[in-house]
Order: structure tokens, then sequence, then C-alpha cells
């Protein structure tokens, strides 16, 4: 038991944020991974791949939530209520990755799990359907009319864009990117200042001052920098493994950059989103 104690721990991070992204609820998120551990505590039969068990059970678990509060069947699909023991027979990817928070208040139970799982976290199909207990092409169809309700609702509540901003901040991110000193030099005030909020200083985040220091810094070294919304003002965010980890919030004026903070307060990353 000592073993499987340890085992379980390891994976308890991963399942944490797969619940949490289905639910929508850090303490809902908790109490389903807790109860996937008191299912494991009293399986009796071999697990031949204990990750995928912990990921089918966590999101059966989650399943089981979101439809509990549906007052109607969820759609027009042939679901099977009663799928199969996660024991039985069931192997899932064991490696999954971050994934960026979206907006899934509109999606059914069944079309959360599988683009979730699928798009956000890379199970593929046969394993989402057998969660799911449909067939892998009813799965497919699901993550496919999730998208679609979720590009429709993106375009519907995206901000107006700021094109004076956004193609100075976008002209920025291809010199830098491309290692074009000269055209940073000309992109920056002579007196731009860049510093960091408190989370990015724990970082290490430099005060930078004068555009010859901070186009040394970013020179060449931010090509894993996107095109972002940070609430609904035009900027650029550091991606690492699916998460925004860093905000660059510009203040421009005059079409050049006066200053730059970088932002790494999570609830700044939680109006970050690709533009």
């Amino acid at each position: 038991m000592e073993e499987l104690t340890v085992e379980f721990e390891a994976e308890r991070a991963r399942l944490t944020r797969i619940a949490e992204r289905l639910l929508g609820d850090h303490a809902e998120a908790e109490d389903a991974v807790q109860n996937t551990w008191i299912r494991l505590a009293r399986n009796e039969t071999p697990i031949d791949n204990l990750p995928g068990w912990l990921t089918t059970v966590t999101t059966r678990l989650c399943l089981d939530r979101l439809r509990s509060k549906l007052p109607a069947p969820e759609e027009d699909l042939d679901l099977d209520e009663t799928a199969p023991d996660p024991a039985d027979d069931v192997v899932l990817v064991d490696t999954v990755g971050n994934a960026l928070q979206v907006v899934l208040d509109r999606l059914t139970p069944s079309e959360r799990v599988a683009f979730v799982l699928h798009d956000s976290f890379a199970v593929d199909f046969p394993a989402v359907a057998t969660i799911l207990g449909v067939s892998p092409a009813a799965a497919r169809k699901l993550a496919s009319r999730a998208r679609g309700k979720l590009k429709t609702e993106a375009a519907a509540e995206e901000p107006p864009l700021q094109p004076g901003n956004a193609a100075v901040i976008d002209a920025f991110l291809s010199a830098a990117r491309h290692g074009e000193f000269e055209r940073l030099l000309e992109l920056l005030a002579p007196d731009v200042v860049v510093e960091g909020d408190a989370a990015a200083v724990a970082l290490g985040t430099p005060r930078l001052v004068g555009r010859g220091q901070v186009a040394d810094l970013v020179n060449g070294g931010v090509k894993t920098a996107f095109p972002v919304f940070i609430g609904e003002r035009p900027g650029l965010a550091w991606l690492h493994r699916g998460e925004f980890k860093v905000a660059f919030d510009f203040v421009i004026s005059d079409g050049m950059v006066r200053r730059i903070d970088l932002r790494a307060d999570p609830l700044v990353l939680a109006e970050v989103r690709k533009r």
C-alpha cells in the first residue's frame, strides 16, 4: 500500500489539473481526485497502466458530476451511461501536457470531456470513447462540436483590435525573434523601461532602462512568445509547456514602445488568451 500511495501522489497534481479543467472548480477537483484514491485503495484487480487507470477514473467521476447537474439528456448521441469499470482493459496515454485555460461553460459534459482530454491533454479518441461509452467516431464528433461552439463564442466576445498598438507589438516580436537588432532599436523609445511584478521578479526578471539594455535582453530570445490579449489589450506572452508563464504588457505612444511590464501574477495570466 505504501508503494501505491507514492505512485498515486506522483499523479495527483496531473489528475487535479484535468479535474479542475473539467469541473471549473478547484475544491470539486480535489474532491474528485480524492475519490479516485479511495477507488484505487479498494481496487483488487491488477492495473497494468496506473496513470491511464487514474485518468479514466478521475474523468468519469467528473463526468458524473457534470451530468448530475443536467435536467435532461445532454445530447442526441447514443451514449451508454453504464460504461464499463475503468479497470476493464482501459489503456490511456500516461503523458499528458498542460493546457491553456478555455471557456467551457456552454459545452455539454461529454463535449467538455472529449475536447479537454483530446485537444488539451492529448488523449486519443479511442481512449476518450472508452471513458464516455461511445464509439471513437462519436468521440471525435463531440470534440469537433465543442471546437465549433468555442470558436463561435470566442468570435462573439472578441474585443476590438487596437491596430496601432498591435502592429507595433507584432513588429517588436518579429524583430526580436529574428535578431533584427537595429529594427528593435527603432521600435524602442530611448528611455524605455522594462520592469516585472513581484512574481516576475521572483523568476529572475531584471529592471532595465534604455533601448540598448532592452534590445540586448530580447534580441533573438523570445522564440516562445506569442501575440495575446491581456484582458482587452494586445500584448505578448511566454508560453512554456502549454501554459502562459509571463505576459508582456506594453505602453506605446507615437509608434514606439515606452514601457514593458512583465507580469507573472496568476490573476493577470488568467486574463491572457491568444489573438
